[in-house]
């Protein structure tokens, strides 16, 4: 996330993908182990998250169609020494950057105990954005507000 005087506000809309874009793998990807260590209520979540070679720790906290995020880098020795403490609140992703007009769709494929799962995610500038945003075919139910399908909840 950005510092300064930028906003910290993420505002994103989460969808299931009805079917994979063709030659998926020649996307940009990364592969992701998140683990949580800490959620509490209201939507309050600190998470660890190595995506190839970064690793960072956020602090997220809902506030109704956006949240508010906000992101710092780590070292590999401190993303180490803290990633125990997510024991039993962790899941693995690789994620693929689709490029859709004047959007970016993030597309999730879970392994491990969640193998099978695909969801796409896509942020927004605005709430007008958020609303007016018609996704193409490809994807499938809006579960942006679908707990089911919230990291958080897929770790535990």
């Amino acid at each position: 996330m950005s510092a300064g005087g930028e906003s910290h506000r993420e505002i994103e809309r989460k969808f299931l993908v009805r079917q994979l874009p063709e030659n998926l793998a020649a996307y940009p990807h990364v592969a992701i182990a998140q683990g949580y260590l800490a959620i509490a209520p209201r939507g309050v979540q600190v998470r660890l998250r190595k995506a190839g070679a970064q690793h960072s720790l956020a602090f997220k906290r809902n506030l109704a169609i956006g949240r508010e995020e906000r992101e710092v880098e780590l070292t590999a020795v401190q993303f180490t020494t803290l990633w125990p403490a997510t024991k039993g609140k962790r899941l693995t992703k690789t994620r693929y950057h689709i490029p859709l007009e004047h959007h970016l769709v993030e597309i999730d494929v879970y392994s491990g105990r969640h193998e099978g799962l695909v969801v796409a995610e896509v942020e927004f500038r605005d709430e007008q954005s958020a609303g007016e945003f018609q996704p193409p075919d490809w994807l499938g139910d809006d579960v942006s507000h679908d707990p089911r399908y919230s990291n958080q909840l897929l770790a535990s």
